[in-house]
């Protein structure tokens, strides 16, 4: 009979594997094999009473057990390990055994007899038992149906707070957090901490069917909350709520919620807290203590189930946690501008009566139209009714109005000649205001639209050879003098080429007939 007890007590005790051997009567190589699969299985001294030389054997040895009806002994260690990966399921390690057994002449057991001795293995030595769950799989989450409470400093009355839950269901550590409300607000954060405080994220969260999260759900459709369904996709997760009226979609929060109601919030009945924040200090100190609390039927906590079991199995988290953002529909007004919170932001002038999308974060102002952002603008804050225009989303009349500044005066009479350079920068020289000699100038820049360039340099140049006070309304008169008479000229010009094209009309005489004589 091997000696496990004394084996590993003696090694605890830095005796040589020489001197073990010769003392429990067990050969070098079974006391080194002994020891290598106690430091393996994270067996160490010293040893509770009621590890006697059986249970160590079916501790670290549990294949053993089997050996005696001739069959394939199972590697639980290897089992457990693969059932954590992502789609590998019981059945499919059960298929790969037999197919293992065949290709080596020994006897398979049955699919029942290998879930039985996994789940029998499971229960008594590992901490989740990985045939109902994955690690880092699910996420069920939840508002408590009871409430805490906070006093109000002023009036002394109690003000509900309501709690959230979040459940990982493979290890069954959980995350508590109090708030004043409901609402959406409240509920991405509560998730945002909910992430931290496990250290990652799962690939799946299973809401209730509450209208912050689940817009509809039915048989044939489901429609998220857009700020819930753009959460999930920064933190690389997906949404499945769990089908109306099925509890057992979400087993694990409801257990969850109704031991949390009992530990935390039941426990915390009698402690006075006058913020939220003094409620979550509470709420955060009774949580450890639940996560903390060691399991009745097998060693170990929910915390350290959770750090051995499933940490590892969590994505990692985003450098920073999500910034929640209010998603609106709205139709683009025919100033080509959309409203929320009584701040105006632009979008190109072609949308105009089109319904687009508004997505509003604490930094920006975003519009869609059909999934694609065709505006963007950093949030306005402070005064109602400010605008933020951008001068591309305007039409071009607009945007010459707009664009009325001194320098963008003379960047524009440099383009069209020296002289209507000079006109402008005497205009913008003895003006009592740059806003009158910006209005006078615009009425010029205007007159492009009836004149070439080549003509207002020309009416400059001759309105500042006639005087040194030259006037925009002058240079206007000239403009439609010139006008005037370039079409005079243009149609005298005509008539004559057309009198010409008649040549040398020849007389009477030329042809043999006599002329009078007058």
């Amino acid at each position: 009979m091997i000696h496990y007890r004394k084996i590993l007590e003696l090694h605890h005790d830095n005796i040589s594997q020489r001197g073990i051997a010769a003392s429990t009567g067990n050969s070098r190589p079974k006391v080194m094999e002994v020891i290598e699969r106690a430091n393996k299985k994270g067996l160490k001294c010293p040893l509770e009473d009621e590890m006697t030389d059986q249970w160590i054997e079916e501790f670290l040895f549990p294949e053993k057990t089997m050996e005696g009806s001739g069959r394939q002994p199972l590697d639980f260690d290897y089992i457990h390990k693969e059932l954590a990966k992502p789609n590998v399921t019981l059945s499919l390690l059960h298929h790969e055994y037999e197919a293992h057994c065949r290709a080596n002449q020994k006897i398979p057991y049955s699919y029942r007899s290998f879930a039985r001795y996994y789940s029998n293995y499971a229960e008594k030595y590992k901490a989740t038992l990985r045939i109902r769950r994955k690690p880092g799989e699910i996420m069920e989450v939840d508002w408590a149906g009871s409430t805490a409470f906070i006093i109000d400093r002023d009036t002394g009355e109690k003000v509900k707070a309501y709690v959230f839950v979040a459940t990982l269901p493979c290890s069954q550590i959980s995350y508590a957090e109090a708030s004043l409300s409901m609402d959406l607000q409240s509920w991405i954060t509560a998730h945002n901490h909910a992430f931290k405080y496990f250290g990652g994220v799962t690939q799946i969260i299973v809401p209730d069917n509450l209208r912050t999260g689940v817009t509809k759900h039915t048989s044939k459709e489901l429609i998220l909350n857009p700020t819930y369904k753009e959460m999930a996709d920064y933190y690389n997760t997906v949404v499945m709520p769990a089908r109306v009226r099925s509890p057992k979609d979400k087993a694990a929060v409801e257990r969850a919620v109704g031991v949390i109601s009992t530990w935390i919030i039941a426990a915390l009945r009698n402690t006075q807290c006058f913020s939220i924040d003094e409620l979550n200090e509470e709420v955060w100190m009774k949580l450890e203590e639940f996560n903390e609390r060691p399991f009745t039927r097998k060693k170990g906590c929910r915390l350290s189930a959770f750090e051995e079991e499933e940490k590892f199995a969590l994505s990692p988290l985003p450098i920073t946690p999500y910034k929640m953002s209010k998603w609106k529909t709205m139709k683009v007004s025919p100033d080509y501008h959309v409203s929320t919170d009584s701040m105006f932001y632009s979008v190109p002038y072609e949308y105009i009566n089109r319904e687009v999308d508004i997505r509003v974060s604490d930094e920006l102002v975003e519009v869609y139209f059909n999934h694609m952002r065709i505006a963007s603008h950093k949030r306005l804050y402070g005064k109602f009714g400010q605008l933020s225009t951008i001068p591309d989303h305007m039409p071009d009349n607009h945007k010459l109005f707009v664009e009325q500044t001194s320098e963008a005066a003379i960047e524009w009479a440099t383009s069209i000649g020296s002289s209507t350079l000079n006109v402008v920068q005497y205009i913008l020289d003895t003006s009592q205001t740059e806003k009158l000699a910006l209005q006078s100038i615009f009425s010029l820049k205007k007159s492009e639209r009836s004149y070439l360039k080549y003509e207002i340099e020309r009416a400059c140049r001759m309105v500042v050879s006639m005087t040194k006070r030259p006037t925009i309304k002058g240079i206007q008169t000239i403009l439609k003098n010139n006008k005037k008479n370039d079409a005079e000229q243009e149609l005298k010009r005509k008539t004559e080429k057309n009198q010409n094209s008649y040549g040398f009309t020849r007389g009477a005489a030329y042809y043999g007939g006599k002329q009078n004589d007058k």
